[in-house]
C-alpha cells in the first residue's frame, strides 16, 4: 500500500494502524528473534520483584511496527531516516495505534524528502514512541 511519493504534501497524513492487543506471547516472540532475552520482558515474578506491575515489551518491538507502517506507506525503499524516542513502557494487553504526518518537504543532496512526524500510541492516548522519518521523493 505504498503512497505515490511525487504527489506528497505537508499535512498529509497516512491512514492510522492499530496493533493488539499485545501479549506476553508477542513479547516472547520479538525475544526469541531479537536475542534480548532480558527477563523483564516475560518473567512475570522477576518484574514484580523488580518493582514493575508485569512484564512490559522490549521496545524494539513497537518500534518496528512504527517501522513497517510508515515504511509500508512511504516505500521502504524511500527510506533515508529514520529516528524514535521511547516514550512509555508498552504492556500485556495494550493496543497500538500507529500514526504518521508529513511535516515538511525538503531539498536535499540526493532530491526532495519528505520529513514526517510518526507516533506510536497506547490505547489510553500515551505515546509510546514518537519519532521523526524522512523519505526520498521520487
Amino acid at each position: 500500500m505504498t503512497t505515490t511519493t511525487a504527489a506528497v504534501t505537508v499535512g498529509q497524513q497516512a491512514e492510522p494502524k492499530t496493533y493488539g492487543p499485545l501479549t506476553r506471547t508477542d513479547f516472547v516472540k520479538y525475544q526469541g528473534a531479537s536475542g534480548d532475552f532480558h527477563p523483564l520482558h516475560h518473567d512475570d515474578v522477576f518484574a514484580r520483584e523488580t518493582g514493575f506491575p508485569s512484564v512490559f515489551s522490549v521496545g524494539m518491538l513497537q518500534a518496528g511496527m512504527l517501522a513497517s507502517y510508515v515504511t509500508d506507506w512511504m516505500g521502504v525503499e524511500n527510506l533515508r531516516r529514520f529516528k524514535i524516542r521511547f516514550a512509555d513502557k508498552v504492556w500485556p494487553g495494550d493496543e497500538l495505534t500507529c500514526s504518521a504526518t508529513v511535516t515538511d518537504i525538503l531539498d536535499a543532496a540526493d532530491g526532495r524528502r519528505a520529513v514526517l512526524e510518526v507516533t506510536c500510541t497506547r490505547q489510553n492516548g500515551v505515546v509510546a514512541l514518537v519519532g521523526d522519518a524522512e523519505f526520498l521523493l521520487n
